[in-house]
Protein backbone atom coordinates (compact mmCIF):
# COMPACT_ATOMS: atom_id res chain seq x y z
CA UNK A 1 0.00 0.00 0.00
CA UNK A 2 2.87 2.34 0.54
CA UNK A 3 4.73 1.97 -2.37
CA UNK A 4 1.25 2.35 -4.92
CA UNK A 5 0.55 5.71 -2.40
CA UNK A 6 4.39 6.85 -3.52
CA UNK A 7 3.14 5.76 -6.69
CA UNK A 8 0.67 7.88 -7.46
CA UNK A 9 2.12 10.94 -5.65
CA UNK A 10 4.73 10.72 -8.74
CA UNK A 11 2.31 10.69 -10.63
CA UNK A 12 0.36 13.65 -9.86
CA UNK A 13 3.32 15.45 -9.15
CA UNK A 14 4.34 14.31 -12.89
CA UNK A 15 0.89 15.57 -13.45
CA UNK A 16 1.29 18.70 -12.41
CA UNK A 17 4.47 19.36 -13.64
CA UNK A 18 3.45 18.84 -17.49
CA UNK A 19 0.42 21.36 -16.97
CA UNK A 20 3.10 24.26 -16.12
CA UNK A 21 6.25 23.76 -17.25
CA UNK A 22 7.09 24.80 -20.86
CA UNK A 23 9.23 22.89 -23.41
CA UNK A 24 7.92 19.62 -22.14
CA UNK A 25 6.37 16.65 -24.69
CA UNK A 26 2.75 17.96 -24.38
CA UNK A 27 3.55 22.06 -25.37
CA UNK A 28 5.84 21.22 -28.36
CA UNK A 29 3.17 19.12 -29.87
CA UNK A 30 1.40 22.09 -31.24
CA UNK A 31 4.47 23.35 -32.66
CA UNK A 32 4.51 23.83 -36.44
CA UNK A 33 6.45 21.53 -38.80
CA UNK A 34 8.92 23.08 -41.41
CA UNK A 35 7.90 22.41 -45.15
CA UNK A 36 9.60 19.17 -46.42
CA UNK A 37 10.99 19.33 -49.97
CA UNK A 38 8.91 18.04 -52.06
CA UNK A 39 12.39 15.33 -52.60
CA UNK A 40 11.72 14.46 -49.39
CA UNK A 41 8.45 13.57 -49.76
CA UNK A 42 8.67 11.89 -53.04
CA UNK A 43 11.37 9.08 -51.18
CA UNK A 44 8.14 8.77 -48.44
CA UNK A 45 6.41 7.76 -51.18
CA UNK A 46 8.67 5.35 -53.18
CA UNK A 47 10.51 3.72 -49.91
CA UNK A 48 7.16 4.22 -47.16
CA UNK A 49 4.41 3.98 -49.78
CA UNK A 50 3.33 7.14 -48.02
CA UNK A 51 1.52 9.64 -50.11
CA UNK A 52 2.26 13.53 -49.35
CA UNK A 53 -0.15 13.79 -46.68
CA UNK A 54 0.11 10.66 -44.66
CA UNK A 55 4.02 11.83 -44.93
CA UNK A 56 3.27 14.74 -43.23
CA UNK A 57 0.88 13.07 -40.81
CA UNK A 58 3.85 10.55 -39.99
CA UNK A 59 6.72 12.79 -39.41
CA UNK A 60 4.61 15.11 -36.97
CA UNK A 61 3.52 11.92 -35.20
CA UNK A 62 7.33 11.07 -34.64
CA UNK A 63 8.35 14.50 -34.19
CA UNK A 64 6.11 14.53 -30.64
CA UNK A 65 7.02 11.14 -29.73
CA UNK A 66 11.23 11.99 -29.99
CA UNK A 67 9.93 14.88 -27.73
CA UNK A 68 7.86 12.57 -25.29
CA UNK A 69 10.65 10.13 -25.50
CA UNK A 70 13.03 12.61 -23.84
CA UNK A 71 10.74 13.26 -20.94
CA UNK A 72 9.86 10.04 -20.17
CA UNK A 73 13.60 9.00 -20.32
CA UNK A 74 13.49 11.89 -17.54
CA UNK A 75 10.25 11.41 -15.46
CA UNK A 76 10.60 7.60 -15.26
CA UNK A 77 14.71 7.42 -13.87
CA UNK A 78 15.99 4.35 -13.73
CA UNK A 79 13.37 1.79 -14.66
CA UNK A 80 13.22 3.25 -17.83
CA UNK A 81 13.77 0.03 -20.25
CA UNK A 82 13.75 2.21 -23.54
CA UNK A 83 10.92 3.21 -26.28
CA UNK A 84 10.08 3.08 -29.81
CA UNK A 85 7.46 4.73 -32.19
CA UNK A 86 4.67 2.42 -32.79
CA UNK A 87 3.49 3.43 -36.33
CA UNK A 88 0.06 1.31 -36.31
CA UNK A 89 -1.02 3.23 -33.59
CA UNK A 90 0.82 6.50 -34.06
CA UNK A 91 2.25 6.43 -30.27
CA UNK A 92 5.71 6.11 -28.39
CA UNK A 93 5.79 2.91 -26.21
CA UNK A 94 7.98 3.11 -23.43
CA UNK A 95 9.88 0.11 -21.36
CA UNK A 96 9.31 0.08 -17.82
CA UNK A 97 11.35 -2.10 -15.27
CA UNK A 98 8.68 -0.71 -12.80
CA UNK A 99 4.68 -1.41 -13.39
CA UNK A 100 3.95 1.36 -11.10
CA UNK A 101 6.15 3.86 -13.80
CA UNK A 102 3.07 3.17 -15.99
CA UNK A 103 1.10 6.43 -14.58
CA UNK A 104 3.55 8.25 -15.26
CA UNK A 105 4.25 7.17 -18.42
CA UNK A 106 0.72 7.66 -20.00
CA UNK A 107 0.61 10.61 -18.76
CA UNK A 108 2.82 11.97 -21.15
CA UNK A 109 0.58 10.72 -23.78
CA UNK A 110 2.57 7.49 -24.20
CA UNK A 111 1.78 4.03 -23.86
CA UNK A 112 3.48 1.80 -21.19
CA UNK A 113 5.09 -1.46 -21.45
CA UNK A 114 6.43 -3.68 -18.31
CA UNK A 115 9.77 -4.97 -18.98
CA UNK A 116 12.64 -7.16 -17.70
CA UNK A 117 15.88 -5.11 -18.06
CA UNK A 118 16.34 -1.34 -18.14
CA UNK A 119 18.00 0.17 -20.59
CA UNK A 120 20.75 0.88 -18.52
CA UNK A 121 21.55 -3.06 -18.04
CA UNK A 122 21.05 -3.42 -21.87
CA UNK A 123 23.75 -0.59 -22.68
CA UNK A 124 25.91 -2.43 -20.11
CA UNK A 125 25.62 -5.26 -21.47
CA UNK A 126 26.60 -4.38 -25.25
CA UNK A 127 29.33 -2.38 -23.77
CA UNK A 128 30.92 -5.64 -22.12
CA UNK A 129 30.20 -7.24 -25.97
CA UNK A 130 32.19 -4.49 -27.62
CA UNK A 131 35.34 -4.76 -24.91
CA UNK A 132 35.18 -8.95 -25.56
CA UNK A 133 37.53 -8.70 -28.18
CA UNK A 134 37.47 -9.41 -31.67
CA UNK A 135 34.57 -11.42 -33.48
CA UNK A 136 34.83 -13.90 -35.51
CA UNK A 137 33.95 -12.68 -39.17
CA UNK A 138 30.46 -15.58 -39.03
CA UNK A 139 29.44 -12.83 -36.17
CA UNK A 140 27.36 -10.07 -38.35
CA UNK A 141 26.73 -7.34 -35.56
CA UNK A 142 25.61 -7.06 -32.22
CA UNK A 143 22.97 -4.02 -30.92
CA UNK A 144 20.03 -3.33 -28.55
CA UNK A 145 16.84 -4.60 -29.65
CA UNK A 146 14.92 -2.18 -27.47
CA UNK A 147 11.44 -3.89 -28.70
CA UNK A 148 12.82 -7.43 -27.71
CA UNK A 149 14.80 -6.04 -24.35
CA UNK A 150 17.21 -7.71 -25.30
CA UNK A 151 20.90 -7.64 -27.05
CA UNK A 152 20.37 -9.46 -30.42
CA UNK A 153 23.48 -10.83 -31.78
CA UNK A 154 23.13 -11.65 -35.84
CA UNK A 155 25.20 -14.56 -37.05
CA UNK A 156 25.28 -15.87 -40.57
CA UNK A 157 22.72 -18.52 -41.10
CA UNK A 158 24.39 -21.95 -40.68
CA UNK A 159 27.58 -20.66 -39.68
CA UNK A 160 28.15 -21.85 -36.03
CA UNK A 161 31.53 -23.64 -35.74
CA UNK A 162 33.69 -23.58 -32.17
CA UNK A 163 35.01 -20.21 -32.49
CA UNK A 164 31.38 -18.29 -33.26
CA UNK A 165 29.72 -20.59 -30.36
CA UNK A 166 32.76 -19.27 -28.27
CA UNK A 167 32.41 -15.96 -28.47
CA UNK A 168 28.52 -16.24 -28.28
CA UNK A 169 29.00 -17.94 -24.61
CA UNK A 170 30.48 -14.67 -23.98
CA UNK A 171 28.64 -12.48 -25.22
CA UNK A 172 25.27 -14.38 -23.19
CA UNK A 173 27.81 -14.69 -20.06
CA UNK A 174 27.88 -10.49 -20.41
CA UNK A 175 23.90 -9.70 -19.54
CA UNK A 176 20.44 -10.80 -21.82
CA UNK A 177 21.71 -11.52 -24.93
CA UNK A 178 19.58 -13.23 -27.71
CA UNK A 179 21.07 -14.94 -31.55
CA UNK A 180 19.41 -14.13 -34.59
CA UNK A 181 20.78 -15.98 -37.87
CA UNK A 182 21.39 -13.60 -40.92
CA UNK A 183 21.14 -14.46 -44.34
CA UNK A 184 23.14 -11.14 -45.05
CA UNK A 185 26.45 -9.92 -44.22
CA UNK A 186 27.32 -5.99 -43.97
CA UNK A 187 29.91 -4.21 -46.27
CA UNK A 188 31.26 -1.09 -46.79
CA UNK A 189 29.72 1.05 -49.67
CA UNK A 190 33.06 2.15 -50.49
CA UNK A 191 33.04 3.87 -54.17
CA UNK A 192 35.93 3.00 -56.65
CA UNK A 193 35.94 6.74 -58.64
CA UNK A 194 38.71 7.56 -61.05
CA UNK A 195 41.54 9.98 -59.94
CA UNK A 196 41.32 8.87 -56.17
CA UNK A 197 44.32 7.94 -54.74
CA UNK A 198 44.98 4.45 -53.62
CA UNK A 199 48.16 2.58 -52.32
CA UNK A 200 50.49 -0.73 -53.21
CA UNK A 201 51.68 -2.90 -50.30
CA UNK A 202 50.76 -0.45 -48.08
CA UNK A 203 53.71 2.24 -49.60
CA UNK A 204 54.13 3.30 -52.55
CA UNK A 205 50.54 5.75 -54.22
CA UNK A 206 48.89 5.99 -57.63
CA UNK A 207 45.82 6.76 -58.40
CA UNK A 208 42.65 5.07 -60.16
CA UNK A 209 41.81 5.11 -63.73
CA UNK A 210 38.71 3.83 -64.65
CA UNK A 211 36.02 1.42 -62.68
CA UNK A 212 35.34 -1.25 -64.62
CA UNK A 213 33.75 -4.60 -63.71
CA UNK A 214 35.38 -6.38 -60.87
CA UNK A 215 37.97 -3.43 -60.32
CA UNK A 216 39.79 -0.64 -62.13
CA UNK A 217 42.49 -0.21 -64.65
CA UNK A 218 45.17 2.12 -63.85
CA UNK A 219 48.99 2.13 -64.86
CA UNK A 220 51.08 -1.01 -65.22
CA UNK A 221 54.33 0.55 -63.73
CA UNK A 222 52.25 1.37 -60.23
CA UNK A 223 52.34 -2.48 -59.20
CA UNK A 224 52.92 -6.65 -60.55
CA UNK A 225 50.30 -9.12 -60.36
CA UNK A 226 49.19 -10.18 -56.59
CA UNK A 227 50.57 -6.84 -55.16
CA UNK A 228 48.06 -5.56 -52.16
CA UNK A 229 46.24 -2.28 -52.70
CA UNK A 230 44.50 -0.51 -50.06
CA UNK A 231 42.48 3.57 -49.99
CA UNK A 232 41.93 5.31 -46.93
CA UNK A 233 43.89 2.49 -44.63
CA UNK A 234 40.99 -0.01 -45.87
CA UNK A 235 42.26 -3.52 -47.80
CA UNK A 236 41.05 -2.98 -51.59
CA UNK A 237 42.04 -5.51 -53.52
CA UNK A 238 45.20 -6.85 -55.58
CA UNK A 239 46.67 -6.45 -58.59
CA UNK A 240 45.32 -9.38 -60.94
CA UNK A 241 47.07 -8.34 -63.95
CA UNK A 242 50.00 -5.67 -64.78
CA UNK A 243 52.00 -4.84 -67.71
CA UNK A 244 55.37 -3.22 -68.15
CA UNK A 245 57.50 -1.82 -69.89
CA UNK A 246 56.36 -2.71 -73.53
CA UNK A 247 52.94 -1.41 -72.09
CA UNK A 248 52.04 0.72 -69.07
CA UNK A 249 48.58 -0.69 -68.03
CA UNK A 250 47.24 -2.76 -65.12
CA UNK A 251 43.74 -4.61 -64.09
CA UNK A 252 42.95 -4.12 -60.07
CA UNK A 253 40.16 -6.73 -58.53
CA UNK A 254 38.68 -5.21 -55.61
CA UNK A 255 36.25 -6.56 -52.60
CA UNK A 256 32.52 -6.76 -52.22
CA UNK A 257 32.40 -3.25 -50.39
CA UNK A 258 34.17 -1.61 -52.93
CA UNK A 259 31.42 -0.20 -55.69
CA UNK A 260 32.57 0.37 -59.04
CA UNK A 261 31.30 3.76 -60.41
CA UNK A 262 31.45 5.43 -63.69
CA UNK A 263 32.67 8.67 -61.49
CA UNK A 264 36.02 10.18 -61.93
CA UNK A 265 36.93 13.46 -59.60
CA UNK A 266 36.75 16.71 -60.72
CA UNK A 267 38.94 18.08 -57.03
CA UNK A 268 36.92 21.03 -56.62
CA UNK A 269 33.90 20.17 -58.75
CA UNK A 270 31.10 18.00 -59.46
CA UNK A 271 32.65 14.39 -60.42
CA UNK A 272 32.34 13.64 -64.46
CA UNK A 273 30.42 10.81 -65.27
CA UNK A 274 31.34 8.45 -67.65
CA UNK A 275 29.59 8.08 -70.48
CA UNK A 276 31.62 5.67 -73.13
CA UNK A 277 35.20 5.17 -74.47
CA UNK A 278 34.71 7.14 -77.81
CA UNK A 279 38.70 7.96 -78.60
CA UNK A 280 39.45 11.90 -79.48
CA UNK A 281 41.28 12.80 -82.55
CA UNK A 282 44.64 14.31 -81.96
CA UNK A 283 43.88 18.12 -81.02
CA UNK A 284 41.11 17.58 -79.38
CA UNK A 285 40.83 18.35 -75.64
CA UNK A 286 41.57 15.97 -73.14
CA UNK A 287 41.50 16.41 -69.04
CA UNK A 288 43.27 14.19 -66.67
CA UNK A 289 42.35 13.80 -62.86
CA UNK A 290 44.96 12.28 -60.15
CA UNK A 291 45.50 12.34 -56.39
CA UNK A 292 48.65 14.23 -56.45
CA UNK A 293 48.22 17.65 -58.64
CA UNK A 294 43.97 17.15 -58.80
CA UNK A 295 42.55 18.03 -62.61
CA UNK A 296 44.37 19.43 -65.38
CA UNK A 297 43.48 19.76 -69.04
CA UNK A 298 45.44 20.44 -72.42
CA UNK A 299 45.24 18.89 -75.81
CA UNK A 300 46.02 15.54 -77.24
CA UNK A 301 49.31 16.17 -79.36
CA UNK A 302 50.17 13.04 -80.94
CA UNK A 303 49.25 8.77 -80.73
CA UNK A 304 50.98 6.05 -80.71
CA UNK A 305 54.35 7.30 -79.42
CA UNK A 306 57.12 5.17 -78.01
CA UNK A 307 58.81 6.66 -75.02
CA UNK A 308 61.76 5.21 -73.82
CA UNK A 309 61.87 5.51 -69.87
CA UNK A 310 64.95 5.25 -67.83
CA UNK A 311 63.18 1.37 -66.66
CA UNK A 312 62.17 0.75 -70.31
CA UNK A 313 60.44 1.89 -73.77
CA UNK A 314 56.62 1.57 -73.75
CA UNK A 315 55.17 2.58 -77.40
CA UNK A 316 51.36 2.69 -78.02
CA UNK A 317 51.07 5.99 -75.59
CA UNK A 318 49.56 9.64 -76.36
CA UNK A 319 51.26 12.43 -75.73
CA UNK A 320 49.55 15.28 -74.02
CA UNK A 321 50.47 19.11 -72.91
CA UNK A 322 48.66 18.88 -69.56
CA UNK A 323 50.86 18.70 -67.29
CA UNK A 324 51.31 15.91 -63.92
CA UNK A 325 53.50 15.06 -60.95
CA UNK A 326 54.50 11.25 -59.46
CA UNK A 327 51.55 9.88 -57.88
CA UNK A 328 49.14 10.84 -60.36
CA UNK A 329 50.15 7.81 -62.07
CA UNK A 330 47.36 5.60 -63.09
CA UNK A 331 44.81 8.21 -62.96
CA UNK A 332 42.08 9.03 -65.26
CA UNK A 333 42.31 10.96 -68.67
CA UNK A 334 38.83 12.01 -70.41
CA UNK A 335 37.61 14.36 -73.12
CA UNK A 336 34.10 15.49 -72.39
CA UNK A 337 32.79 12.41 -70.82
CA UNK A 338 34.61 10.04 -73.07
CA UNK A 339 37.06 7.83 -71.17
CA UNK A 340 40.69 7.95 -73.02
CA UNK A 341 43.11 6.36 -70.71
CA UNK A 342 45.31 6.39 -67.47
CA UNK A 343 48.20 8.40 -66.91
CA UNK A 344 52.03 6.82 -67.73
CA UNK A 345 54.74 9.44 -66.80
CA UNK A 346 55.85 12.74 -68.57
CA UNK A 347 58.45 15.68 -67.94
CA UNK A 348 57.98 18.91 -66.40
CA UNK A 349 55.09 19.83 -63.62
CA UNK A 350 52.49 21.51 -62.97
CA UNK A 351 53.91 24.28 -61.65
CA UNK A 352 56.56 25.01 -64.67
CA UNK A 353 54.51 22.79 -67.11
CA UNK A 354 55.30 19.63 -69.19
CA UNK A 355 53.88 16.97 -71.13
CA UNK A 356 51.91 13.64 -70.39
CA UNK A 357 51.57 10.39 -71.77
CA UNK A 358 48.31 8.18 -71.16
CA UNK A 359 47.75 4.54 -71.89
CA UNK A 360 44.47 4.45 -74.03
CA UNK A 361 41.92 3.10 -71.91
CA UNK A 362 40.34 0.84 -75.10
CA UNK A 363 43.18 -1.64 -75.49
CA UNK A 364 43.21 -2.42 -71.57
CA UNK A 365 40.05 -2.85 -71.34
CA UNK A 366 40.11 -5.26 -74.59
CA UNK A 367 43.69 -6.93 -73.02
CA UNK A 368 41.89 -7.91 -69.36
CA UNK A 369 38.32 -8.31 -71.07
CA UNK A 370 36.30 -6.12 -68.59
CA UNK A 371 33.42 -3.37 -69.73
CA UNK A 372 34.32 0.18 -68.79
CA UNK A 373 31.70 1.33 -65.76
CA UNK A 374 29.50 3.80 -67.25
CA UNK A 375 26.72 6.33 -66.32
Amino acid sequence: MKCTSVARAAGAAVLATLAVVPGTALASASEPSAALPAEVLAAYQRDLGLDSGEAKARLELERTAAATQRSAQEFVGAAYGGAWFDADSGKLVVGVTDEAKSRVVKALGAEPKVVANSATTLADTKGKIDRAGKAPGAVTGWYVDTKANSVVVTVKRGAVDGEVAKFLDTAKAAGPVSVVEADRAPRLYADIRGGDAYNINGSSRCSIGFAVSGGFVSAGHCGSAGDSVTSGGQSMGSFEGSSFPGNDYSYVTTGSGWTPTAKVNHYGGSDVIVSGSTEAAVGASVCRSGSTTGWHCGTVQSKDETVNYQEGSVSGLTRTNACAEPGDSGGSWVSGTQAQGVTSGGSGDCTSGGETYFQPVNEILSVYGVSLITG
